[in-house]
C-alpha cells in the first residue's frame, strides 16, 4: 500500500496504490493526508479500511493526474552536502554537523507537473533526493527512538536556482523556494514497506542522459541521526518533510556547469518510491 493524491492542482483527493497495481479512491473515508491524518495513526486506519473495502472502492482512471502524495506540510527541512561525492563536486569539506536550510511549502508540485523557471533564472539545477515524512511529533528525540517518528518516504526533486542560492547573498532558501521547485511523489511509501532506507538506489536523467546515479547508503548523516538532530532545534510536526540531500551529478558540479532550459525533460526515481518526470517551461 502506497499513498497517492489525485485530481486537479489544489483540489486533490486521497487515494491508494495497492500492491496489485490498482489505484483506488479513499476519499469516502479519509478527507486528506495531512497533519491530522499522520498524527492520528492514519496509516493504521487506512490499512484496515483497505483490507475491508479495497475490492469495492472506486478505481481511478488511467489518465488521472497525480498530485503531491500529502497535503502541504508545515515545513520542508532540507539537508545540504549530505553525500560525500556531492560535497566534493561542490568544492566543500564534509560537514561536521548537518547543514540545514528550508524550502517554502509554496514550491510543492505534483510529481509529473511542469517546472517553471523563475524570472531571471540562468542556473536552475536538479537534485534527486529522498524525502522523509514525519508521522509523530518529534521534539528532543534520541537516535534510538527517531524512527518511531517516521511515517514514510517519498521522492523529491530539489530544484535549485544556483545564482539565487549562491550569488545573491543571504540564505540558500532563495534559490530553493521558487514556485514548482518541489515536485513530490508519485507515492508516499510507509516506513515499514522499505526494508532498508539506507540502501536505496537513486537516479536522475536529463533528456534521457543519466546525470545522477547514487545510493542512500552514501549519506553522511542517516535518517535516525537527522530526525534526532533536527528535533533538538525545532519541533517536527506530523506531515513535515526532511529532504536528505543529493548524490553527485548535479549541473553545478559538471565541467563546464550545465543548467536547465525550456523544453528539457527531467526524469528521476528511487527504489521503492516510484519515478517522476518534469518538463521545464519558461517563466510565466
Amino acid at each position: 500500500m502506497q499513498l497517492i493524491r489525485f485530481g486537479a492542482p489544489g483540489d486533490e483527493q486521497p487515494g491508494v496504490l495497492l500492491d496489485d497495481g490498482r489505484r483506488i479512491d479513499v476519499s469516502a473515508a479519509f478527507s486528506e493526508y495531512d497533519a491530522s491524518f499522520f498524527g492520528g495513526d492514519g496509516l493504521t486506519r487506512l490499512r484496515a479500511w483497505c483490507d475491508a473495502n479495497a475490492d469495492t472502492a472506486p478505481t481511478l482512471p488511467d489518465a488521472a493526474r497525480l498530485g503531491p502524495p500529502l497535503a502541504r506540510p508545515s515545513k520542508i527541512v532540507c539537508i545540504g552536502l549530505n553525500y560525500e561525492d556531492h560535497a566534493r563536486e561542490s568544492g566543500n569539506d564534509l560537514p561536521e554537523e548537518p547543514v540545514i536550510f528550508f524550502k517554502a511549502t509554496s514550491a510543492i508540485a505534483g510529481p509529473n507537473d511542469d517546472v517553471f523557471l523563475p524570472r531571471g533564472s540562468t542556473k536552475t539545477d536538479w537534485e534527486v533526493e529522498l524525502g522523509v515524512v514525519i508521522g509523530q511529533q518529534a521534539s528532543y528525540v534520541s537516535e534510538e527512538d527517531a524512527m518511531d517518528h517516521v511515517a514514510g518516504y517519498l521522492l523529491h526533486n530539489d530544484y535549485s536556482e544556483r545564482a539565487f542560492q549562491l550569488e545573491r547573498g543571504g540564505q540558500w532558501v532563495k534559490g530553493k523556494s521558487c514556485d514548482t521547485f518541489a515536485p513530490l511523489g508519485p507515492v508516499l511509501t510507509p516506513r515499514d514497506s522499505i526494508e532498508d532506507v539506507h540502501d536505496l538506489d537513486m537516479w536522475l536523467t536529463v533528456n534521457g542522459t543519466f546525470m545522477q546515479q547514487g545510493s542512500t547508503s552514501n549519506m553522511v548523516f542517516g535518517v535516525p541521526t537527522l530526525v534526532s538532530y533536527l528535533s533538538q532545534f525545532m519541533t517536527l510536526l506530523p506531515g513535515d518533510i526532511i529532504s536528505t540531500g543529493t548524490p553527485a551529478g548535479v549541473g553545478l558540479g559538471l565541467d563546464p556547469p550545465q543548467y536547465l532550459k525550456p523544453g528539457d525533460v527531467v526524469e528521476l526515481g528511487i527504489d521503492g518510491l516510484g519515478q517522476a518526470q518534469q518538463r521545464i517551461r519558461p517563466s510565466s
